[in-house]
């Protein structure tokens, strides 16, 4: 399988993934909102340094939210607690599936959650 080139995202600031773009360009007039970074994050949207959405390892979907909302979206089927890779689970993380534009409306609610201490 060829790689994926990424493409230059749109809050100007690098490369993003072709699965995140459209999460990207949803928040390009947001100027609170910062894309990539270094390490861990790389992949990550953040609100005053703060992650709230990023794709994770494997492609991973994952948002910041708080922990009763992951608590209902584990309990419909539609997300399953977020593993770091070390074995604990996130109280306040979520990884989601289907298509990208539930991650918008997700990083939409995750970028509310995380920005009312953060910007």
């Amino acid at each position: 399988m060829a790689a994926r080139k990424k493409k230059a995202d749109e809050l100007g600031r690098g490369p993003v993934d072709p699965d995140l773009a459209r999460v990207v360009a949803a928040f390009a007039k947001d100027r609170k909102v910062t894309y990539g970074g270094r390490g861990f994050g790389s992949s990550a949207l953040k609100v005053g340094g703060k992650i709230f959405a990023m794709l994770a390892s494997k492609g991973r979907f994952v948002v910041k939210l708080p922990k009763e909302r992951v608590d209902e979206l584990v309990r419909l089927g539609a997300g399953e607690r977020f593993d770091p890779g070390h074995g604990r689970l996130m109280t306040e993380w979520v990884v989601l599936g289907g298509a990208t534009k539930l991650w918008v409306q997700a990083a939409q609610e995750a970028r509310r959650f995380v920005g009312r201490n953060n910007a």
